[in-house]
């Protein structure tokens, strides 16, 4: 579970970038390169280590004008999912 206080953001050496070539979105690593879609671009555009979870999630629900529970929920399983995979520091 990641706390509200949380300030995510991208590891050192991992790039949020968009690929023209293909028309889509990847996250770069070192040697891995994961594809991201819309959504989570949006979230990933935020994790800057500044804003913490609770500003994202705030950020996001007033510019969608969507239920801020939802919005956490979802911020959270992306993030948690990409910490697994070293892409997101907590």
């Amino acid at each position: 579970m990641i706390a509200d206080d949380a300030r995510p953001r991208l590891p050192r050496g991992v790039r949020l970038r968009e690929d023209k070539v293909r028309a889509r979105w990847v996250l770069l690593a070192p040697e891995r390169i994961v594809k991201v879609n819309p959504i989570a671009v949006e979230i990933l555009r935020l994790c800057d280590g500044a804003r913490n979870l609770g500003e994202i999630v705030a950020d996001l629900a007033q510019r969608f004008k969507a239920d801020p529970e939802r919005i956490a929920a979802d911020v959270r399983a992306l993030l948690a999912s990409l910490a697994e995979k070293k892409m997101v520091e907590t």
